[in-house]
């Protein structure tokens, strides 16, 4: 008798692929959230219309009300991925470092020079995001906790190679250091602080907050 293997007993299974109609919407969204990026870096927060972001995206209103909720929904869009990108930029940054001290700095200056390459963007987010009901919502995303909770490891490694004395105050530690970290945002955006100056303001705090 003949034996078969389960390979060829094994039904095909074909790995399907999106449809037509879901490839159409997402490039429908992308094309909005394009539009969308590109009004509130031009006109703020504010200034940016859902009517404005549809011609910008060469839609009708309908076709963003049929993938977006509101403008608030394509900010928070917006955001989100924004702040996954940043945190991969910093965690990229940071595992060139030898020290805790460093891989922070390195941290915060890939953060950094991610908004100083879109800075009337980052002045719409810090509008946006830090005040009023926008805010609530813009602290509530789950990519709000990603940069706190980098910070966090970043010291945690620091104390296994003994260069943090004891490890109940990180949590704490962390989170002067991202209040610090958004801190410089403000001067950057508003006050002209080149690169050079954040760096070296965000080395001064790092080193007072690490401590040893």
């Amino acid at each position: 008798m003949k034996h078969v293997s389960p390979i060829e007993v094994a039904p095909q299974t074909r790995t399907r692929g999106p449809t037509r109609r879901a490839l159409a919407k997402q490039q429908t969204r992308a094309k909005v959230l394009a539009g969308a990026r590109k009004l509130f870096a031009e006109h703020g927060y504010q200034g940016a219309t859902i009517r404005d972001i549809a011609a910008a995206a060469g839609m009708s209103t309908g076709a963003v009300f049929a993938n977006f909720a509101d403008k608030h929904d394509l900010f928070r869009d917006i955001m989100a991925s924004d702040l996954e990108q940043i945190v991969a930029d910093m965690r990229e940054a940071a595992s060139r470092a030898t020290t805790v001290e460093d891989a922070l700095a390195r941290a915060f200056g890939a953060g950094y020079a991610f908004y100083r390459q879109q800075m009337p963007l980052a002045r719409a987010w810090l509008a946006a995001g830090w005040s009023g009901e926008e805010g609530e919502t813009l602290r509530a995303l789950p990519q709000a906790a990603l940069i706190p909770a980098l910070i966090e490891e970043l010291l945690a490694a620091g104390a296994e190679r003994g260069e943090i004395a004891g490890r109940s105050d990180l949590k704490l530690r962390g989170q002067m250091l991202y209040e610090a970290f958004l801190s410089a945002f403000r001067p950057a955006i508003f006050e002209g602080w080149t690169g050079e100056a954040l760096q070296a303001h965000a080395r001064d705090q790092i080193r007072i907050l690490v401590g040893k």
